[in-house]
């Protein structure tokens, strides 16, 4: 019935789906094998565990999106480490580089921070914001979701941008890519991609296994009533404009 009612309004599946929010213990491993399948070199755990936290941030009061951004900090930076999904297509949209904090590590990032000033990177769950122009050109602004995870990005304008030293030649010289204050920074050639795709309330996650978090996490252990509470003032802003 909701699959024939997709058809005639011409919606896919699974943006019925995750409108409807059903089948919530499913979705997430059924999404995962279809866009794994597209991007070999993410992790599936890590994959699924991003279509998890976003489920249930969607299930518990939080707007669906339409893409899905995951970072896999646990990957060095010579490697793409940043992939952005068509959720509603089901078809990977982009894999690239992406800088960690000059404070997290060197090739590797192994040390986070949701703390004003520390230049390190922050993971968890985040929604994206406005996009704009600033000093690095066109960035987009974003809010983490998780109290004393990623709370505080906007506080310390963590935001996307480009930055020169994002740089596969820098691979040659440093035995890294260049590194940001805590910005996810990405290449020049391809920010105005990612942004235009992220923008305007899609989800971005970014993971490291860390095992406090992974334990703690109200979204990765879906947390009805802590999530609830945190995706609330997210919801309240987004009737009130």
């Amino acid at each position: 019935m909701m699959l024939r009612a997709a058809r005639i309004l011409g919606l896919s599946a699974a943006t019925l789906l995750f409108s409807a929010s059903v089948s919530a213990q499913l979705l997430p491993h059924q999404l995962t094998s279809t866009l794994a399948a597209q991007a070999p070199e993410l992790n599936p755990s890590v994959l699924n565990k991003a279509l998890s936290a976003m489920q249930c941030a969607t299930n518990h009061g939080m707007e669906p999106a339409d893409r899905l951004a995951v970072i896999d900090f646990s990957l060095p930076s010579t490697e793409k480490r940043l992939w952005i999904f068509d959720l509603a297509r089901q078809e990977l949209i982009l894999e690239e580089l992406v800088a960690h904090g000059n404070r997290s590590g060197e090739n590797y990032a192994t040390d986070f921070s949701n703390i004003v000033g520390s230049h390190q990177s922050s993971i968890g769950l985040f929604r994206t914001q406005e996009s704009y122009f600033g000093r690095h050109g066109y960035s987009l602004r974003m809010d983490g979701l998780e109290p004393g995870i990623n709370d505080k990005a906007r506080e310390r304008a963590i935001v996307i941008h480009a930055a020169d030293y994002v740089d596969p030649e820098w691979i040659e010289r440093q035995g890294r890519i260049g590194r940001s204050q805590g910005c996810p920074a990405v290449r020049q050639d391809v920010v105005e991609q990612v942004v235009d795709n992220l923008k305007g309330g899609q989800f971005l996650f970014t993971y490291y296994p860390d095992p406090q978090w992974l334990q703690s996490s109200a979204f990765l252990n879906c947390q009805p009533q802590r999530v609830a509470q945190y995706v609330a003032p997210f919801s309240r802003s987004r009737q009130g404009s």
